[in-house]
């Protein structure tokens, strides 16, 4: 028997259900009731796509030191699926922890001898108690929740109050689920009693950090940012974030007077249509977006196309799933990169952003809106899964009510009036971004022909060769003024001289910051950039020429960006070194820290030898 892990505020509980058991709710009242604690927490969903009857996991990452990433292994199972029993019991720590329903005997074969076993009979104890079938399986879940703070040290009354909160308008609902609790948390004490040496301490360490998710997070930045127009087609895993803004729309965007919506909200017969609505709300003059996936945007290539060239504002939210084709719907990656950067047929290139975090996310949100009006071009905001769906500990979020809106270049009634030229494709100050007009701005003057075909700097159609060669090199002047418009990337010095760097982006910066702890604890030393969009300013150059070599982590199996960053920056490939995870999970610290230490202690010998 190995010794048991003994760790307060410092350890992994992970949840393995069955989808549709009613556990979801249940594992998140547990992660939400160390909160109140002040112990920090990071939680993952890792679900199948189908409605119910398949393995579900649910990871709680209890972390004092406030690591929000996903970490790696596990020191608690809660093992409730029959199913999926062997790969649980093998993913626990040496160590660690099993709870599981004892109701039924299990052979010895089915344990392991260096894990710590904690029974409890679940099923026998709701049958007991409960009559109806669905109360049995609803109020197990409940059960060992109870069960879990005793065992954990979780403050009951916490737990409680969060079901209060919950259910407080329904009495019948509050009692029930009250009891359930309860009767777990006495089990637990009377027969459970210091069995485990995971504990949760109450702490300060969450400070006023909120728990929210990504998709919440960027349906708030775009009304902040002032959209007032979402077009959008119902996918896994962005429905959330158009549902998340038709609700704060009638919150906050309805007119007190005349009660009567001041946004427009369109469920499309399909994406096309999603991103039709979306670039004719642009070029009228609204702030519009729409919330998709991967295969979303493989149906928008031509509209994506069309706004490119005609340079019409719009905002897309891809909130990245594993593909090709359907993929897993219900897992994460960093997989749409190239096809996001090149949509459309022809020559294109299109501005990315890349948030870490719900925090960032609604920063960009509220950003992309300015940027695509700026720069009158799509702009995608490259989410994904695990920051989308998923709740994260993050800063809260913060509105300076004085900004204002950047709507680009406008040319106004009274600028056509003063006899200003208007060519809604010349380029007058030498940015590479013209002027344009919103319909109906002046009677007689302004007005031009919007088409996605060829023409000249007075949206005159032309096929002449040197016409259509004068506005592709304008739209390539125009995505270089974009490089100092768009986030700059985020760069940190190792304490120590270092050779090699490490660039990364989005949701792998949880993991990231965490790996490199561990990597300096093995006296292993490399800079940091995190890219926060595309296209890359001089600063990255810089930062590759500066190193030996750069890692690259990304989720994503084909290294898309280290290809977009070879083809954009002209670097020799070999100057990278890709750290891939593409298994649709989270990345974690540990898959980090051993694959680039394996490569630099690699390097290390080879300069030995």
């Amino acid at each position: 028997m190995s010794k048991p892990i003994k760790a307060t505020n410092d350890f992994v509980v992970k949840f393995a259900n069955v989808n549709g058991s009613g556990s979801a709710s249940a594992n998140e009242l547990f992660a939400r009731s160390i909160l109140p604690m002040g112990v920090p927490v990071a939680t993952r969903n890792i679900f199948p796509s189908n409605i119910q009857g398949l393995p579900t996991w649910f990871e709680v990452r209890v972390s004092g030191k406030g690591w929000v990433g996903r970490r790696g292994g596990c020191d608690l199972m809660v093992a409730m699926n029959p199913q999926t029993w062997d790969k649980d019991i093998a993913s626990i720590d040496a160590g660690g922890y099993l709870f599981y329903d004892s109701s039924k005997p299990m052979p010895e074969s089915k344990f392991r001898s260096d894990i710590h076993v904690i029974g409890m009979p679940l099923t026998e104890i709701c049958n007991r108690t409960y009559k109806d079938p669905r109360q049995r399986q609803l109020f197990k879940n409940i059960i060992y929740v109870g069960a879990l703070s005793a065992i954990l040290d979780i403050d009951l009354a916490v737990v409680e109050k969060l079901i209060s909160d919950q259910y407080g308008s329904k009495q019948q609902l509050l009692d029930s689920n009250i009891q359930a609790v309860r009767m777990g948390h006495a089990y637990a004490n009377e027969n459970l009693a210091a069995i485990c040496a995971l504990k949760v301490a109450k702490s300060d360490a969450v400070g006023n950090r909120i728990f929210i998710n990504g998709n919440e997070a960027a349906a708030l930045g775009c009304v902040y940012g002032g959209a007032t127009v979402a077009a959008w087609y119902p996918i896994t895993p962005s429905t959330s974030l158009a549902e998340a803004f038709m609700k704060h729309c009638r919150k906050l965007r309805i007119d007190p007077e005349s009660k009567k919506n001041k946004f427009a909200i369109i469920q499309a017969e399909d994406e096309i249509a999603a991103i039709g609505a979306v670039i004719g709300a642009g070029w009228n003059g609204a702030r519009a977006f729409t919330a998709t996936s991967g295969p979303g945007i493989s149906l928008m290539q031509e509209f994506l196309g069309l706004a490119y060239f005609a340079e019409v504002p719009a905002v897309i939210f891809d909130v990245q799933r594993g593909g090709p084709s359907t993929g897993m719907p219900t897992r994460t990656q960093q997989a749409d990169i190239l096809l996001c950067a090149y949509a459309s047929h022809g020559d294109t290139k299109h501005v990315l952003l890349f948030p870490e975090d719900p925090r960032e996310l609604f920063e960009m949100a509220a950003q992309s809106l300015d940027l695509a009006e700026r720069l009158q071009t799509p702009i995608f905001v490259m989410e994904d899964l695990d920051i989308g769906m998923n709740d994260w500990l993050c800063a809260p979020l913060t509105w300076d009510d004085s900004r204002r809106y950047d709507r680009g270049k406008l040319m106004s009634a009274e600028d056509l009036e003063a006899g200003k030229t208007f060519g809604r494709y010349l380029d007058v100050d030498g940015d590479a971004i013209p002027y344009r007009t919103l319909p109906g701005v002046h009677p007689t003057k302004g007005a031009y022909f919007t088409r996605g075909t060829s023409r000249d700097r007075f949206a005159k159609y032309s096929e002449e060769g040197a016409v259509y060669a004068d506005n592709m090199q304008r739209l390539v002047r125009k995505f270089e003024t974009a490089k100092s418009l768009v986030p700059a990337p985020v760069k940190r010095k190792a304490r120590e001289a270092a050779r090699f760097g490490v660039i990364y982006f989005g949701s792998t910066s949880a993991a990231m910051g965490e790996a490199l702890v561990a990597l300096e604890a093995q006296g292993l030393h490399l800079d940091t950039m995190r890219l926060r969009a595309f296209p890359f300013s001089d600063e990255v150059v810089d930062f590759i020429n500066a190193h030996d070599q750069v890692f690259i982590v990304e989720q994503n199996r084909d290294a898309q960006m280290r290809m977009l960053l070879v083809n954009e920056c002209a670097i020799d490939p070999a100057r990278f070194i890709s750290v891939l995870h593409y298994d649709g999970t989270p990345i974690t610290a540990r898959f980090i820290t051993a694959a680039i230490a394996e490569r630099l202690q690699i390097k290390a010998k080879e300069a030995a030898e």
